[in-house]
């Protein structure tokens, strides 16, 4: 396990606690007073520091290496049924955007999302989650199947941003988030739509137009990540804590702006210290969407979905 900056008391305690179960096994002594003791600190101590986090320490935790990734979510969630399908019938198959046909008990869903690497050889092939056109092409030709069969769509969003490459840009990367948000606004069957990581820039929002939108509770969801930020307005990557405060980023943060439906809480450590915690929290909050949506007609999946967006932000005629 990894630990951020500010886990270190934690992984200090938990150093201590398998030091004395140590003692424990190879001697005599009675440590089980002593490693209740510190069992009680250790809590404490986690409690304290995930109550307490700054946006830039959220931003830290969604990025963390032992954080799980899409498929980790799509395969807890739906076991064997979940069948990749590829390609967008005009480039190729673009990897770091995945979807594919799963089912959460008897209710088939159409899953859609960035995968990013576990290791410099799969993050090479993931392209580090960023997505070339093909693949927000892709993710369009899926959601158009899912509204083809009457098939609720769930979109996963973990992404540093969609590919700024010179060749994305000759194949028309501006063009096919554009055309994303489009179709994704007039789509007539549910989309459901969860931040399980980093959400940013154009390259989140290309699959994130929802009819329910939630965060996890260690991610962040902006038009640009803290540390280009940072770069833009300072010309240092050092202000980036700043940014991150300033971005409004954070899961409270949209909720209080009205821009995102909820928040799902997060097992205490965040997703990486407990896994099945995390699948159990959003495959909950996949079926309770999915229920308040499921007896709604296409025009008004589409009518709300089109009013949702409509009334964020202050504008004037």
């Amino acid at each position: 396990m990894e630990y951020l900056d500010f886990e270190l008391p934690i992984k200090e305690l938990k150093e201590q606690l398998e030091k004395c179960y140590e003692i424990g096994v190879d001697s005599d002594v009675d440590v089980i007073a002593t490693c209740k003791k510190i069992e009680k600190k250790l809590e404490k101590t986690k409690k304290e520091i995930y109550k307490n986090l700054t946006p830039w320490q959220r931003v830290q935790l969604s990025r963390h290496p032992n954080r799980p990734y899409t498929l980790d979510y799509i395969k807890a969630i739906c076991g064997n049924t979940f069948m990749e399908l590829h390609g967008d019938r005009n480039v190729k198959d673009d990897k770091a955007m995945i979807g594919g046909l799963g089912k959460i008990g008897d209710q088939s869903f159409m899953f859609i999302g960035q995968q990013k690497g576990y290791n410099t050889k799969t993050r090479q092939y993931r392209n580090f989650g960023m997505a070339n056109p093909e693949g927000y092409r892709k993710a369009l030709r899926l959601m158009k199947m899912a509204e083809k069969f009457g098939i609720p769509v769930v979109t996963l969003l973990d992404t540093p941003g969609a590919y700024p490459g010179l060749e994305a840009e000759e194949r028309g990367q501006g063009e096919a988030i554009a055309r994303n948000i489009l179709e994704m606004t007039r789509l007539k069957t549910p989309i459901i739509t969860i931040v399980i990581g980093e959400g940013a820039s154009g390259g989140a929002v290309g699959i994130g137009v929802g009819n329910r939108v939630y965060m996890m509770e260690n991610t962040w969801y902006t038009v640009i990540s803290p540390e280009s930020c940072s770069s833009i307005l300072w010309r240092s990557w050092e202000y980036k804590e700043q940014a991150a405060a300033a971005l409004k980023l954070t899961g409270e943060d949209m909720k209080r702006l009205k821009l995102i439906d909820g928040i799902i809480k997060e097992p205490v450590g965040g997703a990486h210290s407990n896994r099945e915690g995390a699948f159990e929290a959003v495959k909950n909050t996949i079926l309770s969407s999915f229920e308040e949506l499921k007896d709604m007609s296409d025009e008004k999946i589409v009518s709300t979905r089109m009013e949702k967006y409509a009334e964020m932000g202050v504008y004037k005629e």
